[in-house]
């Protein structure tokens, strides 16, 4: 039995709870029409764009290899771990219940329930083991455009291997899907960075304490969105953003501060309005960073053998160095990347904004190893669907045909048989079809069928069954034939 937790804030919650339902029970309140913040209706033709996109990637997993996986919804909290970006535990970033002793989650990603599967299989998987998922995640966090608390993923990881190759692969797996999905070479660029060099930098600058660490992190990886003061903001005492939400800084000191900062200046690929991309497309370090620490000059030597890599494929143009992109996830170590859009997408109103990131991944080396003393490497990368969708349906004129069925009318309800004679003759000829399904006159019956955007209604009275034909009613053109029984699955055909 799931039981609420009773006392704090989780108490308050269930006895609000109870409050509301007792009060909706007698009818003093009504239930509201609106979605909760972050969660939305999706009507068919984003589906069906959605479903033309992941049959797509679904194609490139496939042909690169990966395998399919599927992981439950819910994992035990303590399996998901401290992960998520800007929060400093789980239950402040994910939609959890207590289920008698122990703490449940709505999984917010779906690499962290891989690393459990892998713990829990290892003995029986293949090393390397390549996996795609996809599936829906849950994040209880503030939305944006195109960023929603409920939202499909698309995931490709490599497990049990620390060779670039599966680093570069990935990256040029991400490339060729977004180009499969109808993006140009020159409307996406992939940004590639590691960890190591940053830390390196950390190291340099006597930044020792990991939760200085973190939070620096947190605050560069922010860069392209709030600029360099905003940076310089977060990496001091704090930052207030446009809504008023204060975010807790790093709180490093100038000399650190200056040194990070001049870092991002000097190595960055954006100009300081973050309007016009200007980066060179290759791996080109500068040569006055060289020397920072042993860690960084290790990060350096990964992206070599990385780029090496990459400059063999046909997206090596759009694979680039970036210094900055450091990414704000605690559990990666090694070479991260992000693909983020060329051009910019209008919100819901109707603004132009920088959309972002739509894909990204990285290394993490020591996640598998939290449930047990496993050594297992790994890389991956992810796809945000819902937000890739948002911004193709923008760029890209998506020729989707939506199938509508054929609408059968009801003369008299003494004919029934007949019609469901139709119905399973065009039926059995995979057209879809059905018979007027609600009450009322022909009127209604062709309003509904309109309104539905059917491409045609059958008529089929005693006259025509007498005569073994029906009048076919082309709702396109608004011409109508009468066609002979046998002839008929052809005739829809030619309108369908």
């Amino acid at each position: 039995m799931v039981r609420a937790a009773v006392c704090g804030t989780e108490g308050r919650q269930f006895e609000s709870a109870l409050v509301y339902q007792k009060m909706a029970k007698e009818k003093k309140i009504k239930p509201s029409k609106e979605t909760p913040s972050g969660f939305i209706d999706r009507k068919e033709k984003e589906l069906l764009i959605r479903d033309f996109v992941i049959s797509n990637i679904k194609e490139v997993m496939i042909k690169y290899g990966f395998q399919y996986l599927e992981t439950p919804s819910f994992e035990y909290t303590d399996s998901i771990g401290k992960f998520l970006p800007d929060k400093d535990r789980p239950g402040e970033g994910v939609f959890s219940f207590k289920d008698e002793n122990k703490w449940l989650s709505l999984r917010y990603d779906l690499t962290a329930p891989l690393a459990r599967y892998v713990a829990k299989n290892y003995n029986e998987i293949p090393k390397p083991f390549k996996r795609y998922q996809l599936g829906t995640v849950w994040r209880n966090e503030k939305p944006g455009p195109g960023r929603f608390r409920e939202f499909l993923q698309f995931d490709a990881d490599y497990v049990g291997t620390k060779n670039p190759q599966a680093d570069a692969e990935l990256c040029i797996l991400l490339a060729e899907t977004l180009s499969k999905c109808g993006l140009d070479k020159n409307e996406f660029i992939i940004r590639v960075s590691n960890r190591k060099c940053f830390f390196g930098l950390l190291d340099f600058l006597e930044i020792k304490n990991e939760n200085q660490r973190i939070a620096a992190v947190r605050a560069v990886d922010k860069y392209e969105r709030i600029g360099i003061e905003g940076v310089k903001s977060l990496l001091g005492k704090g930052r207030t953003d446009k809504s008023g939400d204060f975010t807790k800084g790093a709180e490093l000191n100038k000399k650190q501060i200056d040194g990070i900062v001049a870092y991002i200046k000097e190595n960055s690929l954006y100009d300081e309005e973050r309007e016009n991309f200007k980066g060179s497309a290759r791996f080109a370090p500068l040569a006055v960073w060289d020397d920072l620490s042993p860690l960084y000059s290790e990060g350096i030597r990964e992206l070599g053998g990385f780029f090496g890599l990459t400059e063999l494929s046909e997206y090596k143009d759009q694979i680039v160095y970036s210094p900055t992109l450091v990414r704000g996830i605690e559990y990666y170590t090694g070479t991260t990347f992000e693909a983020n859009l060329l051009f910019k997408v209008k919100n819901q109103k109707g603004k132009e904004i920088e959309f972002g990131s739509v894909g990204g991944g990285g290394r993490y080396d020591n996640l598998i190893n939290r449930f047990g003393n496993l050594d297992v490497p790994c890389t991956g990368v992810s796809f945000g669907l819902d937000r890739l969708v948002f911004a193709l349906m923008q760029k890209k004129d998506f020729k989707i045909k939506s199938v509508k069925p054929v609408v059968i009318c009801i003369f008299d309800q003494k004919n029934i048989e007949n019609y469901f004679g139709i119905l399973n003759k065009l039926r059995s000829s995979n057209i879809s079809s059905e018979i007027y399904p609600g009450e009322g006159k022909l009127k209604k019956q062709m309003e509904y069928a309109n309104k539905i955007q059917s491409p045609c209604v059958i008529f089929y009275g005693d006259d025509e069954i007498k005569k073994g034909e029906v009048k076919l009613r082309n709702l396109k053109t608004g011409e109508e034939l009468s066609i002979k029984i046998e002839n008929l699955v052809n005739e829809i055909r030619k309108i369908i």
